[in-house]
């Protein structure tokens, strides 16, 4: 949907500056003006990147379908974005989060075993509400996860998070009535469909007020929770890549300035120079 969007912007452009403009006409050129044009308006480099990445696949796929023979998006340079840090949760902060939940409801248990799935494997949200029971293997302590691009992988998955599985799954979702198609999903709102994503954030907002927690949270938190507090503890950045489902490791290694303290440290330990 905001693929779509970034290519209505760009017919906005063209219908206020080049009315007559044909498809095979735009260039190179022109797009960049119409760069301008958006960062003029206001937008934020980050959303500009976003736009060009959009607009490189709508021409990509018009040159897949031979609507056209040249791409004038192929030298069309993204503004340079400053990478900023994801706020994070601490260990005690999450323990707080995860005994917050009304274990006596059934959507209090639910919504725990939610939230340790969430934190034990890193997930997406759309990864969460996907999360098939015939692709969870107890006895190997690893899921399977349909990723971006339909790319699958198998995570790790901790023995807190397998437990609550368990209890949702033996004493909640057998007593729901599961909607059509969604048999194998394994987590379903009160009347047997899939969660929305909708659903997951409010899960979570709601979690950390009645935990008192006073950070702008949101389910994205604890997938980076997730990362940096395996980075912060020496696991491998490639294992870390692998586990959240990273194409490039430059996308993980955002992760390793997260604490400058522990690098500090870990210099202060080992470097002859620093002693």
């Amino acid at each position: 949907m905001a693929y779509l969007q970034d290519v209505e912007k760009l017919e906005q452009f063209l219908q206020a500056h080049h009315p007559t403009i044909q498809l095979e006409e735009i260039t190179t050129s022109i797009l960049q003006s119409f760069l301008q044009w958006i960062h003029e308006l206001g937008m934020s480099a980050t959303s500009q990147s976003r736009i060009v990445s959009g607009l490189k696949g709508f021409f990509k796929y018009l040159m897949l379908e031979d609507i056209l023979s040249i791409n004038p998006t192929e030298l069309l340079e993204s503004p340079k974005t400053s990478r900023k840090l994801p706020d994070t949760l601490s260990v005690e902060e999450l323990d707080l989060l995860f005994n917050s939940l009304d274990l006596s409801k059934p959507e209090g248990t639910r919504n725990k075993a939610i939230l340790e799935v969430m934190y034990s494997c890193g997930l997406r949200v759309s990864e969460l509400t996907e999360l098939r029971i015939s692709h969870i293997y107890a006895q190997e302590q690893c899921i399977r996860v349909i990723g971006k691009g339909n790319k699958e992988r198998l995570i790790p998955i901790g023995s807190s998070a397998l437990k609550y599985i368990s209890i949702y799954a033996e004493n909640i979702r057998v007593q729901i009535k599961v909607a059509n198609k969604c048999e194998d999903i394994l987590f379903l709102n009160r009347r047997g469909g899939k969660l929305s994503r909708v659903m997951i954030f409010y899960i979570i907002k709601k979690a950390t007020e009645q935990a008192g927690i006073r950070k702008n949270i949101h389910p994205h938190t604890l997938r980076h929770s997730f990362a940096t507090h395996l980075v912060e503890g020496g696991a491998d950045l490639r294992a870390v890549q692998e586990m959240l489902g990273h194409e490039s490791i430059t996308t993980t290694e955002i992760y390793t300035h997260l604490d400058r303290e522990f690098l500090r440290e870990t210099l202060t330990r080992f470097h002859p120079r620093h002693k």
